[in-house]
């Protein structure tokens, strides 16, 4: 027996097996619900309505308040279909369209930086324009002869030249088509070169080659032109596995179940070749122009997006298959571009340090600098690097996606809807707040969160533990089911027809993430003997550190106590790294000689680390001492003062 159900706002309608999961319904039917934990049942993400029809909600009643059960609401993971269905996707579970992703894409500024950093426009493709003569019977060479003739004549060194079997097929048409005058795309390989790809005419200046970050949450495309090192265009859009886990613990997992690893992969290479094929069209571009690809990830989405099993990153001692990954052409992972097209991955140093960081040292350039730099990278996992010219030392903090909204109520990512500025009035606890889109609020992303956070400390809304204080009175502060909660948004102003609050459970969680980084900090600088005072300066990266507010983030001890100087945001350095290697050859084998020098350091495994955690389990820490300038805005807003 099989039923219909009609997913709205989507307006889309599916059949579904009785009994079957509503989550797979929703997944079927290509109608997005978010899901933190990839529908393994425990992050209560999944919240959607069944306006119309019955389900067996199974264990959906403990993660909903009472007030959503009496509304129909239920878990799409634990609820099955028993008959004909209508279901609505809320706001707070929808994947709203318009978003915040850093881009970085700021032609003039990114070569400066590329010049600055040493580069040039050599790439490892060329394109050779040949006006070759043609065969007699006295002239009566091979026609790939004739090409490895004509490219000594120009000073190309031929001798090792390879010729790709797909070419070699169509070689002898394309020549006596286009009268004997056609460029030749040649791929270099250490010693090696290889005829990449044939076209007729002069077709040099018509090269495209794509820079691309592969992120967790986000996917993000440069299409540049190869000849100009002008980005012709960007794309971005959330990173579609994110329906399958939020953070790559659970995309690991999910990719071990069936066909989990092909779904994974290709909803990453279909989405890279969608806005390719996009961007491409979009310009006048034939997508076969473009032949080269640098990507940059992190570990496990290199592993995803190449298709290679991912289960060992999570499982002690941690190993991956691959960190350098072997070139590939576009056609052995079905991108949409020239079926020759060269896919290179950005190096990886470890299991949880990928070449999305090796990008940003190599954007940063702090491996080239006489003082000590700190690097950040503060998204769904926060990656730390310490170092100078002379060594580099770097480990991966296991804070969990909390700033992207995973584990918090009302947590969201950077989209519109979402609360991404708040202020607490000292005196009456009012909140004023900014939210994305200037539209009515859904939930709070991560710099709200940060925001949020160090207003009620500051204010005393809740103590160093992160507890909140009910001795105060306010109407903000109050009971819900779960215990405690704060409201930041009431019921009239949000566009969810609810309280937008933060739980004690909230706090804990966000505590507990903001502990791991700093706590990352200082196991590495204890590691090289060092302390916060040696660090010149601090580079802080990705989409997310974009909006943080430096003062905010130190308020709740998130980063270290340092002078606002020493802080420099650059931005999305994973595709700026990758736009770097794409361009220009010397930099892609200056990131490989950068991963290769960093040393890994297994946190996990670091007494050390477990210690610098405890002690950073307070707001900001146990030791106020090391927060000077947090003391002071104590002193100052008179509200009240942890003891001493």
């Amino acid at each position: 027996m099989k039923h219909k159900i009609t997913f709205v706002p989507d307006n889309v309608t599916i059949e579904m097996e009785h009994n079957g999961s509503l989550f797979k319904a929703f997944k079927a039917a290509g109608v997005y619900v978010l899901s933190s934990c990839g529908g393994k049942g425990n992050c209560g993400k999944c919240k959607v309505i069944v306006k119309q029809g019955t389900v067996e909600p199974g264990k959906s009643r403990s993660y909903l308040s009472t007030e959503e059960a009496e509304r129909g609401y239920v878990l799409a993971c634990h609820s099955h279909v028993l008959t004909d269905l209508t279901v609505e996707v809320p706001p707070e579970s929808r994947m709203q369209a318009k978003h915040k992703i850093a881009t970085g894409a700021n032609t003039d500024a990114l070569f400066k930086l590329l010049r600055e950093a040493g580069g040039c426009l050599d790439s490892r493709i060329i394109r050779v324009y040949m006006e070759l003569s043609p065969p007699t019977l006295d002239d009566n060479i091979a026609d790939i002869e004739r090409i490895r003739r004509a490219l000594d004549e120009r000073g190309f060194e031929a001798d090792h030249l390879h010729l790709n079997f797909l070419v070699l097929r169509k070689l002898s048409q394309v020549l006596r088509d286009a009268g004997w005058k056609v460029t030749i795309s040649l791929f270099y390989v250490g010693d090696v070169s290889e005829v990449l790809d044939i076209f007729p005419g002069n077709v040099t200046k018509k090269r495209f080659g794509a820079a691309v970050d592969i992120g967790t949450t986000t996917l993000v495309v440069y299409l540049v032109n190869m000849t100009t090192g002008q980005i012709v265009d960007t794309a971005s859009l959330y990173n579609p596995q994110v329906k399958c886990g939020d953070d790559v613990i659970t995309r690991i997992v999910y990719a071990t179940e069936q066909n989990g690893l092909q779904e994974l992969q290709e909803l990453a290479v279909g989405s890279v070749s969608t806005m390719l094929t996009e961007l491409s069209h979009k310009h006048g571009i034939d997508p076969g122009m473009v032949d080269y690809l640098v990507v940059a990830g992190n570990t496990t989405m290199n592993h995803l997006f190449y298709g290679i099993d991912p289960q060992h990153i999570r499982e002690e001692p941690y190993i991956p298959t691959a960190t350098f990954f072997p070139l590939i052409r576009g056609k052995s992972i079905g991108l949409s571009t020239d079926p020759q097209a060269v896919v290179y991955a950005m190096p990886n140093v470890a299991s949880y340090v990928g070449g999305d960081i090796t990008a940003g040292v190599l954007v940063s350039q702090m491996h080239k600098q006489e003082k000590v730099s700190l690097f950040i990278d503060v998204g769904t996992n926060g990656e730390i690097v310490l170092g100078n010219k002379e060594w580099l030392v770097t480990a991966a903090c296991s804070a969990g996606p909390a700033f992207e909204g995973s584990g918090i109520k009302f947590g969201m990512r950077a989209m519109e809807g979402a609360i991404e500025e708040v202020e607490i009035d000292p005196k009456t606890f009012e909140v004023n707040y900014q939210v994305i889109g200037d539209t009515k609020p859904i939930g709070i992303c991560g710099s709200g969160m940060i925001d949020a956070l160090a207003e009620m400390y500051l204010t005393g809304v809740i103590d160093q533990k992160g507890r909140i204080r009910e001795e105060i009175k306010s109407k903000r502060i109050r009971r819900g089911e779960n215990g405690l909660e704060f409201v930041l948004a009431w019921r009239v102003e949000s566009a969810i027809n609810k309280e937008i609050v933060l739980t004690e459970v909230d706090l804990d969680n966000l505590i507990r993430a903001k502990a791991a980084i700093y706590a990352g900090f200082g196991t590495l600088l204890a590691h090289m003997e060092m302390k916060f005072a040696d660090v010149d300066k601090v580079y802080i990266a990705g989409g997310f550190g974009r909006y943080i507010d430096v003062e905010r983030a130190i308020t709740i001890g998130l980063l270290p106590d340092l002078a606002p100087q020493k802080f420099q945001f650059l931005g999305n350095t994973s595709i700026m790294g990758a736009y770097y290697a794409l361009l220009c050859d010397r930099l892609r084998h200056e990131a490989e000689a950068i991963a290769r020098r960093m040393t890994y350091v297994e946190l996990s495994v670091s007494r050390s680390f477990m210690d610098e955690y405890m002690s950073a389990l307070f707001l900001p820490h146990t030791n106020l001492d090391a927060f000077p300038s947090v003391k002071h805005q104590m002193r100052k807003a008179k509200t009240w003062y942890p003891p001493e």
